[in-house]
């Protein structure tokens, strides 16, 4: 149906007069479309005959502007569903696309239940803001923006005349995250001795590699899931992040092997999160152990028909050579935290550990943002920097805008320039 709708386009009208419908006054539009097709569509109810033609004066004027709602008989639930499925899932992340879900399944499709989608108007715009940011101000949140970008998409198709979103924002409680801002929480990230504690306690466990990649290198997760040896200069000490684990958008879990279907190789988060760096010594050293062990499980289970060794060269694997699903990580780190006496946090929050250590030792912050894949990031948290320090750094990042007209090999460089410091750094928490 919505297919038909988004691709019809009328290329001609003719507005009739009012005139009496059924004891009260109205007028009817015909619509003639670019397949020769017509559509009559009748505006009527008005007590008043001057009423009618303000309509029509109006009526006129979004034909004229292309904003006039062809099919006025959609329901809002319908269209939302529709717009998930067929518009986003293909463009968005398997994660965004479950976070966008959530949304539409449990807060749109409700809230919008049996209202027609062009009768949407800013109060109950303003209402579901209100009523969401009681609830929960960060799904409030991700709310809005999903609700402005389906509206915007039936703006733009016509399936509403004015997008009700505009210029309509969440209630003031409501504290909005600068864009090209990373808020750290310094609350929820360990200090040196804690990292030092981390670091020492965990090198008996499957996660070691995932500690030292995460609150050494600031790497996320699933990019830590997704390293390769063949991604690891032995000779220059560096490592290429290129690629993550995780689900394909549009991917059917149906045509996957069990425990498979999470795992899919797939893009990096951006662009600028495609990086390479200097590996420190600590690191280093992990990772050579690590093969070690990858090449004795491969020569063990050579010849082992009902468990073979999986080559794929993940350098976080199992001793199958599988490579590990994203939560594999959590039961492991919520007990390093619990038996040492630990902040419970999360761990992404190592990563964001890594940035504030770097910027308490003075590293500079549009180096930590690269080293993190963030090219145009300001980092901030609320105990590194007054204002003045902002405004300094501020003014370098004037030249993000020179920086993504280069090759992406001279914003690596920048990177391992300042990686090169970034062994001396990490040395001392070399764990005899």
């Amino acid at each position: 149906m919505f297919e038909k709708i988004l691709n019809r386009t009328y290329v001609d009208y003719v507005v009739y007069s009012v005139t009496t419908i059924k004891g009260k006054y109205g007028f009817r539009v015909k619509l003639i479309f670019s397949n020769n097709d017509e559509m009559i569509k009748q505006h009527s109810g008005f007590k008043l005959k001057s009423n009618a033609n303000k309509e029509r004066n109006k009526v006129i004027s979004q034909l004229e502007n292309h904003t006039y709602v062809v099919d006025s008989n959609i329901k809002a639930s319908e269209f939302f569903d529709y717009w998930l499925e067929h518009i986003m899932k293909p463009k968005i992340t398997y994660n965004s696309y479950m976070s966008y879900r959530n949304i539409v399944n449990n807060y749109l499709d409700v809230f919008f239940k049996n209202m027609k989608l062009c009768k949407i108007n800013v109060n109950h715009i303003k209402k579901i803001y209100g009523e969401v940011t009681e609830q929960h101000k960060s799904v409030a949140k991700l709310l809005r923006v999903v609700l402005k970008a389906a509206l915007n998409f039936a703006t733009m198709h016509n399936l509403i005349s004015s997008d009700p979103t505009e210029n309509i924002y969440l209630p003031k409680n409501v504290n909005y995250t600068k864009y090209g801002f990373l808020k750290i929480d310094t609350s929820k990230v360990l200090d040196e001795e804690q990292v030092k504690i981390l670091i020492e306690k965990s090198k008996n466990t499957p996660i070691y590699l995932h500690i030292l990649f995460a609150v050494i290198m600031g790497f996320r997760k699933q990019e830590i899931n997704g390293l390769k040896y063949s991604d690891v200069d032995f000779v220059n000490r560096k490592i290429h992040i290129c690629r993550q684990l995780g689900v394909k958008s549009n991917s059917n879990k149906d045509n996957f092997d069990p425990k498979t279907y999470t795992k899919q190789e797939i893009p990096l988060k951006t662009k600028s999160s495609d990086r390479v760096l200097d590996i420190p010594d600590i690191v280093f050293d992990a990772i050579v152990e690590e093969r070690q062990k990858y090449e004795q499980n491969r020569r063990r289970r050579i010849n082992d028909k009902t468990h073979p060794f999986l080559d794929l060269d993940y350098i976080c694997c199992s001793t199958y050579g599988h490579p590990r699903s994203k939560g594999f990580h959590q039961k492991y780190f919520k007990k390093l935290l619990e038996e040492n006496n630990l902040p419970n946090i999360r761990f992404h929050d190592l990563r964001h550990t890594c940035a504030t250590m770097l910027l308490n030792k003075g590293f500079n912050v549009k180096a930590v943002s690269l080293m993190l894949g963030h090219s145009s990031t300001i980092i901030t948290t609320d105990v590194y920097y007054d204002k003045s320090c902002l405004v300094i750094d501020l003014t370098e990042e004037l030249n993000r805008y020179i920086d993504k007209v280069k090759p992406i090999n001279k914003i690596n460089e920048n990177v391992i320039d300042f990686a090169t410091n970034l062994t001396k750094t990490f040395n001392d928490f070399q764990i005899a």
